[in-house]
């Protein structure tokens, strides 16, 4: 009973919104008034679009280990993950993945709504045109140009430091989880003259591997998402056990935060950078 009581309360909450917006800038200059679902979609919209085109984002846009943008998420309505608040804001589009709950996506769409979904990309050139095709639905073009030649600037200046150099590095994660070579951040790595090795393991878009195979592996680095010496759990135990360790101390290490990495789009340049740093700091 009282969880469906808040629900209602949510509900009447986003009303209120729905309606407070129904008369604001975006209405009066004829831009789109858009809803997120997927945390990846809230990250270029939040970057793209004028705050007041904003009605709703996804429930997990203010997680700070998924979102880059989670402090800017906090400033807007957060959505269930339903259909009935998102009917009851009546945007004008509703940003979604494809990996989304399809009944809920096929929902909106029989209700009239317009749903823009999005692929995942593994690939710097499909963030790219992500980006693009993020700008023409906000209708802000030239932010969206801006943000790719931001990413472009990233890039050669990890290029610049790469250079020369034939580094191996192995995106490793709990549990020994690896980031194949046909991954987004196998393509990070690629785009800047780097070289995942995940492929001599047989993994293509990402898979489970073990201590010995990873030791026997040799790469020149790991890529892992934070540093420290606690291990909460048996997945990052896995990231700390003495033998990892001694082939694969702080400074054969490269951080670079999962909320930079997790989705494909504008905190790719900020990854980028991390990238450069890193391989500035491992490389001395």
């Amino acid at each position: 009973m009282r969880r469906r009581l808040a629900a209602l309360l949510a509900i009447v909450a986003l009303a209120i919104v729905a309606l407070a917006m129904s008369s604001g800038a975006s209405s009066a200059t004829g831009l789109p008034r858009i809803v997120s679902m997927n945390v990846c979609s809230d990250q270029l919209l939040l970057t793209l679009a004028d705050p007041e085109q904003i009605l709703g984002l996804s429930r997990y846009a203010r997680d700070g280990w998924q979102s880059w943008a989670a402090d800017k998420a906090r400033h807007y309505p957060i959505l269930s993950g339903g259909a009935e608040d998102v009917l009851v804001l009546k945007p004008d589009i509703v940003l979604a993945s494809r990996f989304d709950k399809r009944s809920t996506r096929e929902l909106l769409k029989a209700k009239g709504l317009h749903v823009a979904e999005f692929t995942v990309p593994r690939t710097l050139p499909e963030v790219k045109d992500q980006i693009r095709e993020m700008g023409e639905v906000v209708q802000h073009p030239d932010r969206a140009k801006a943000e790719i030649a931001r990413l472009d600037a990233a890039i050669a200046r990890a290029r610049e430091t790469v250079t020369g150099k034939h580094y191996r590095v192995l995106p490793l994660s709990r549990r020994g989880f690896v980031s194949g070579r046909d991954s987004l951040v196998s393509s990070l790595l690629t785009e800047t003259g780097l070289l995942n090795p995940a492929g001599d393991l047989g993994i293509a878009f990402g898979g489970f591997t073990s201590l010995e195979a990873i030791v026997s592996l040799r790469p020149d680095f790991l890529l892992v998402s934070e540093t420290g010496d606690r291990a909460e759990d048996n997945g990052r135990a896995f990231l700390l056990h003495p033998a990892l360790q001694h082939f694969y101390p702080p400074d054969k290490r490269i951080v670079i935060p999962e909320r930079l990495t997790v989705c494909g789009g504008v905190m790719l340049a900020e990854a980028l950078d991390v990238l450069t740093a890193e391989l500035k700091r491992v490389g001395r």
